[in-house]
């Protein structure tokens, strides 16, 4: 039976009553808990500041009544960035006694009281990054010094703030014929942020970056020289009339992409019920090749790193795009397209201007709004509709290499399964039956040996080191990975034995540090169908297992195609050229009798081990890439336009190349 909970009372409690009840006014409970209103202390939350002042200077912009933003960084009194001044040509503050306050100015109010602004019904702004009338009033608070001067109706005034306390009223300075707008300058409080101060090459970036998300708008700015460097310059005006267009070709700079043309372009949302507008959105994707790609995403030109309903409006109109795209053009597994198949690799930035926009938290890292995803997409889906269809070649690119990747996912959903069927089941796990494995005994490296044919094969078997060396035999030649679908390529069997022997993955999951063996050498016949053997698997080796490549496992043997005997004297010829060689040093004068051997089953063990197959007497090639070709994008190109699926590629590349061949070395 349990004790009844008044057997032991609680420690005295005298101590909490009525006064223990704390009731926070004006600006104190910013700086008591600044973390609830711009997510902590640290160099994000400082900087943040700066973006709540930007982006009120902004929403003047958006709404048409600025054109012009200036922003002014000055050094501090230890050698680092201090103030910061951002001023803007709109309407200014106002400066009035407001109505629910008297004796107190609309600007006063503004800079010191928590949810005050004009934001709220949307009389002031259609559409704006502000919500919750705190972001300046925030700054003020955790600001050492705060000054903000509005030109408004020909005449300037002035008032001063400290950590959210004014110092004195509204100061009147005069008239001022020519200039109109606010200007607010403060300093961030070290009691709150310590050490830490702005980043001129932060803000540097954040001013260019508000400049791309609304065309009509000039952003100057300025910071002291001492603070200057080579990325950030003293004085620079950013205006960018093509908008989001402009800012991802600044980003591709240059880079080879899918389409030619990236899919940027702008639409208003219609009107509501209430015959108000809805706002608009911009856009600017590209798919360059080769890429991790990147995404920006901006409400009302507030950054939301995190995404939300836009992106997801964003997402499902190229989604369904490509899928309906896939459809008319006769790709029936278009419809298995994902959203990430699309956005793997894309330069995506997207912007929205929408009517009270909902977002997760005061620092706007997602955006939340439930319309938004509707608008977008409705928005966004004709025009990627048409982007595609216009051009049809254009279209059928893009879809391909979107297809690719879908492959990839696909694949590498197989090999997940692979595992988790391998790992609950390791009994079961077997190595390809034609493969004859090595021991791995010793200190030797060890070496695969993919062979062309069972009889191959068979040489191969007897004259190789059991400890070191394995073979793998293949039935003739491979399937060309390069002009073959992703289906096709797990469906072959052959490609599948030599995954499997290999053991280190495929793509992107390729890593050499699992390959099974020190060295992979292909080792075909020394003709032209062997040649035509090897290509295919460099081929695949290149695109299936780059990793393999670039770390320097993959070889080609170098069988002999003579063998020379002059009396008790034989050597061996590894084409015309070397058997010429021969002949005219070694066996000159002498007769000489040439055997051509047809294929390496025709070689018994001790010859194929002794040319081809020892290391102490056999010559290999390494198969890699030269340092300038590391990114692969050439060598791609490259093995596309000789491998892929267009014959005109090769039909081109034999043409314009047929003048360079000697036709001696033909063999046909």
């Amino acid at each position: 039976m349990s004790k009844d909970l008044f057997e032991n009372p609680p420690p005295d409690n005298s101590g909490y009553d009525a006064s223990s009840i704390e009731v926070l006014e004006g600006l104190e409970p910013v700086r008591r808990r600044p973390g609830m209103y711009i997510g902590g202390t640290d160099d994000r939350a400082l900087h943040h500041l700066a973006a709540e002042v930007l982006d009120n200077a902004m929403d003047e912009a958006v709404a048409g009544y600025a054109n012009r933003i200036e922003m002014e960084l000055q050094e501090g009194p230890h050698g680092t960035a201090g103030r910061l001044i951002v001023t803007d040509n709109g309407r200014g503050i106002p400066v009035d006694e407001h109505p629910k306050y008297p004796g107190k100015s609309t600007l006063e109010v503004i800079l010191s009281t928590l949810h005050s602004g004009g934001k709220f019904s949307g009389k002031a702004y259609a559409t704006s990054g502000g919500l919750h009338g705190v972001g300046v009033s925030v700054v003020n608070a955790l600001s050492i010094d705060t000054r903000v001067e509005v030109a408004r109706d020909k005449q300037l005034y002035a008032q001063e703030f400290s950590r959210g306390e004014t110092k004195g009223k509204l100061e009147h300075l005069g008239p001022t014929p020519n200039r109109r707008g606010t200007s607010v300058a403060f300093t961030p409080d070290p009691e709150i942020f310590g050490d830490r101060a702005f980043k001129p090459k932060r803000l540097f970036k954040l001013a260019r970056s508000k400049a791309y998300l609304f065309a009509g708008v000039e952003i100057r700015w300025k910071c002291a020289a001492s603070l200057a460097g080579d990325d950030v310059p003293e004085e620079a005006t950013f205006k960018f009339p093509g908008g989001l267009a402009d800012h991802l070709a600044e980003q591709i700079d240059g880079r080879e992409c899918v389409t030619a043309q990236p899919f940027a372009g702008n639409q208003e949302f219609p009107e509501n019920d209430a015959g108000a507008t809805q706002g608009r959105v911009e856009w600017a994707i590209a798919w360059p090749l080769f890429s991790d790609g990147s995404t920006s995403w901006y409400c009302n030109t507030v950054p939301t790193p995190d995404g939300g309903t836009h992106e997801q409006g964003l997402r499902a109109a190229l989604t369904k795009g490509l899928r309906s795209f896939g459809d008319l053009v006769g790709q029936k597994k278009a419809k298995d397209i994902t959203a990430d198949d699309v956005m793997n690799g894309a330069e995506v930035m997207l912007s929205v201007f929408i009517r009270d926009p909902q977002f997760q938290s005061q620092t706007k890292d997602r955006l939340t709004s439930p319309d938004a995803v509707r608008l977008v997409e409705n928005a966004m889906r004709d025009h990627f509709d048409h982007f595609l269809a216009d051009n049809m070649d254009r279209g059928k690119a893009l879809l391909g290499q979107i297809m690719e990747r879908m492959d990839e996912r696909l694949r590498r959903k197989q090999e997940r399964e692979i595992k988790r069927k391998s790992a609950t089941n390791a009994k079961k796990l077997r190595l390809p039956g034609k493969l004859t494995d090595c021991s791995g005994e010793g200190d030797g490296e060890t070496e695969l040996f993919i062979v062309e044919g069972d009889s191959a094969g068979g040489s191969a078997k007897q004259a190789r080191n059991r400890k070191t060396q394995a073979i793998l035999p293949i039935r003739g030649k491979i399937l060309n990975v390069a002009s073959a679908t992703s289906d096709k390529i797990r469906a072959n069997s052959e490609i599948a034995d030599l995954t499997l022997a290999l053991g280190c993955g495929t793509r992107k999951e390729c890593d050499a540090e699992n390959l099974r063996y020190d060295r992979i050498i292909i080792m075909t016949d020394a003709d032209v169908d062997g040649a035509h053997i090897a290509t295919l698997l460099m081929t695949y080796f290149f695109q299936e297992m780059p990793d393999i490549v670039r770390k320097g496992h993959l070889y080609l043997a170098q069988p002999p195609l003579y063998r020379l005997t002059a009396g008790k004297e034989s050597r061996y010829a590894r084409d015309d050229a070397h058997r010429a060689e021969l002949e005219a040093t070694v066996f000159k004068g002498k007769k000489v009798e040439v055997g051509r051997f047809k294929g390496l089953g025709e070689m018994n063990p001790s010859q194929l081990r002794e040319t081809t197959m020892n290391p102490e007497t056999r010559s290999l090639i390494r198969i890699t890439l030269p340092s300038e070709f590391e990114h692969r994008a050439v060598v791609k190109e490259l093995v596309d336009q000789l491998m892929g699926r267009n014959p005109e590629h090769r039909f081109n590349f034999i043409q314009n190349r047929a003048g360079e061949v000697d036709r001696e070395m033909i063999d046909a």
